[in-house]
């Protein structure tokens, strides 16, 4: 009995800690007035692009990936969304592991490994301009900025409306000349109503359409030229 009594504190004292360490405002926690949910592309089923897999010649290139860039309007940048209440109240949805910057970044670090590509395992950081790519970063930099992430969701009575909105723009460039290669604008709408509601399933929304855009960067046949171009070099 006084495992179970401790269990219920331990789990209040877990949530804590993580919402403090992503930044979120201690007066939410307090209120319980929140959805945290998993913000994560898994690429496991994603189908890489013949010309985009990596082959003997490119396969032992590393390649390097930098923490993305928050540049949505909004007033605070820890939010992704919010839930319509049934009374008409809204609560904020926030990252409950990783903030967006990374979350961006290690999903195409996942897409990339599927693709055959060595992937350095540290983020760095990067402000997309030519004059400042980190040096002895790997043969491809690919970085970017975050225009636009939310998911919303109205519940209702019998049905609930899920939609998320993802923009990205990514930059690529050869890191040994500090070039830049090419630049890309994606996004993916995301609509639908389901009878099921729960903070995992917003979170899978979310990481849905976080996939399908970059999923879409990736699709760009010129794109795979370049940097097998730069690998190759």
């Amino acid at each position: 009995m006084k495992n179970n009594c401790l269990f219920v504190p331990k789990r209040i004292a877990l949530f804590v800690l993580i919402a403090f360490g992503l930044g979120i405002p201690s007066c939410a926690i307090a209120a319980g007035s929140l959805y945290s949910v998993n913000l994560r592309y898994d690429a496991a089923k994603a189908v890489i692009p013949a010309d985009l897999k990596a082959d003997e010649k490119t396969s032992n290139a590393i390649i390097t990936i930098a923490e993305f860039t928050d540049t949505r309007q909004v007033d605070d940048k820890k939010i992704i969304g919010q839930v319509t209440e049934r009374d008409g109240s809204r609560v904020p949805v926030f990252p409950k592991y990783v903030i967006p910057t990374k979350a961006v970044a290690n999903g195409i670090k996942e897409y990339l490994k599927k693709a055959g590509y060595k992937i350095a395992d540290k983020l760095v950081q990067w402000d997309l301009k030519e004059e400042t790519i980190p040096k002895r970063t790997g043969k491809v930099l690919i970085g970017g900025n975050i225009e636009e992430l939310e998911i919303t969701c109205e519940r209702g009575v019998f049905s609930h409306a899920y939609k998320v909105n993802v923009k990205l723009t990514i930059v690529f460039a050869d890191s040994a000349k500090g070039k830049i290669l090419y630049k890309s604008k994606v996004e993916s709408l995301l609509s639908r109503d389901d009878v099921s509601f729960s903070e995992e399933w917003l979170g899978e929304q979310a990481s849905t359409a976080l996939g399908d855009a970059i999923e879409k960067v990736f699709q760009e046949q010129a794109l795979a030229q370049k940097i097998k171009e730069a690998i190759a070099q």
